[in-house]
């Protein structure tokens, strides 16, 4: 019957290029929890994208660019295991860039350290870090919004970016796919790699459902990184082959 139910699902989603968890539940005539098992398990595999609410068609995925409100229910878990150990990383003093994304909002709630300047051109990062990190000295680049990811591009974002230095510059990623870094829009990755040719050490947090994944526009490679960081689960053979292109740290769980 598993074996039936993913087979339905797959082919339900190919056809249609997104479904709804409620539409398959009365489809299949089974539990939302039996539902979002079976789309975890084909999302793990590489065979669906896993959205909120429902799962959308690889083929369609570089396409769909979900919202930062939509991807916040994802792996939700495996981003907080992530953004503890870069918030690890961070020492006392330094002056850090932090980019849009869902793992990267995260990060205000593991900082240990007193003394920060953080800068960051993503609204829902200065919120966090305004909320539960008050003592620190916050920069919010100015550009233009794109309300979709939360986050300020353009020239005037830029711009600013390309006078400052930082210590460490902590990037997210919509997919990794062998040395190329790839995120859904253009302007968002032109911007991160502004912050990362300005950063003495650069990251890059991703969950590890994210690699081997396609997305529209490559902005880095993987060589030029010093270290990605992402989940323990990670296949030993899929760790292996990322090895070759960076040091890779893992979350302890």
């Amino acid at each position: 019957m598993k074996r039936d139910r993913l087979l339905t699902i797959l082919s339900e989603v190919n056809k249609s290029g997104t479904v709804k968890t409620a539409d398959l539940i009365k489809k299949l005539n089974v539990s939302d929890m039996t539902v979002r098992r079976d789309l975890d398990e084909l999302a793990e595999s590489g065979k669906i994208v896993r959205l909120h609410g429902g799962a959308q068609s690889v083929k369609s995925s570089i396409i769909y660019e979900a919202s930062h409100i939509e991807k916040r229910e994802l792996n939700i878990e495996e981003k907080r295991e992530i953004a503890q150990v870069a918030a690890s990383e961070i020492k006392n003093g330094e002056t850090i860039f932090i980019g849009p994304g869902t793992t990267l909002e995260l990060l205000a709630s593991f900082v240990q350290v007193d003394y920060l300047r953080v800068v960051t051109n993503s609204l829902p990062v200065f919120e966090n870090f305004q909320k539960e990190r008050p003592q620190i000295d916050l920069v919010l680049t100015g550009g233009t919004f794109r309300q979709r990811s939360g986050a300020f591009v353009g020239e005037l974002t830029n711009g600013t970016i390309e006078k400052l230095k930082f210590n460490r510059a902590f990037v997210g990623v919509n997919g990794i796919r062998n040395e190329s870094i790839m995120t859904a829009d253009t302007e968002e990755g032109q911007t991160q790699k502004k912050a990362l040719n300005n950063a003495q050490t650069k990251y890059i947090l991703t969950d590890y459902h994210k690699l081997n994944k396609d997305d529209f526009y490559q902005f880095y490679n993987l060589y030029d990184i010093d270290y990605l960081i992402t989940n323990q689960q990670l296949p030993s053979e899929t760790l292996a082959h990322y090895q070759q292109y960076t040091e890779v740290k893992l979350t302890k769980k």
